[in-house]
């Protein structure tokens, strides 16, 4: 298999963490979306990263598409319930953890704009969706060890890359202050081989 990534992307550490938990081999390609001489789409046609391209030569994207694939080609930690309300809600956290990103992602290409072009309601209403959901999983994780209970799953994974995230493109935001339990799972994760071997670079 070949993974064409990008070393920043959280989507794309989050099929990297998966790939890695599930003692995966694959050949990461680097690409630069951004860059006007990009090939993503001829295997994506939305221009994104993560894009994961199989044997015979079939593409899949979208993280949450890839993942929920990985996690069927080992018995190897099951990273994703197979059926029932325990699968909805791992994925149910994967959806509030990628809802956080996709604001962060709003706010940075906005910002990228020229000042006078922004948009601060815009701004203002991705920032509160990445307040909500910050709080809706700090109340949700409560003293759980992990996201849902006793068991390592995905939905770890999403979060963790999700808060990662925040600590590379938002050091502005203290997440940290008000959503300690938030941050007791991330110490957690951070230790583990998966969460360092794919730690993006901080310049």
């Amino acid at each position: 298999m070949k993974l064409i990534s990008s070393l920043t992307s959280p989507y794309v550490r989050k099929v990297r963490i998966v790939m890695s938990e599930k003692k995966l081999d694959y050949h990461m390609e680097l690409e630069n979306v951004w860059s006007p001489d990009t090939k993503i789409q001829s295997f994506n046609p939305l221009g994104k990263v993560p894009c994961l391209i199989n044997e015979d030569g079939t593409a899949l994207y979208d993280s949450r598409v890839i993942v929920e694939y990985l996690d069927t080609l080992s018995p190897v930690g099951r990273l994703i319930p197979q059926s029932g309300r325990e699968r909805a809600t791992v994925k149910c956290w994967e959806a509030l953890a990628d809802g956080t990103l996709d604001a962060c992602i709003a706010i940075f290409l906005e910002t990228k704009r020229p000042e006078a072009q922004q948009s601060p309601d815009w701004l203002d209403r991705q920032y509160g969706k990445i307040r909500a959901a910050l709080t809706t999983m700090e109340s949700h994780l409560g003293e759980q060890n992990y996201c849902m209970g006793v068991n390592y799953s995905l939905a770890d994974i999403a979060v963790g890359c999700a808060l990662g995230y925040l600590d590379l493109r938002f050091s502005h935001v203290d997440w940290r202050a008000d959503h300690p339990n938030l941050d007791r799972l991330y110490k957690k994760l951070s230790a583990r081989p998966a969460f360092i071997e794919t730690a993006p670079p901080t310049v």
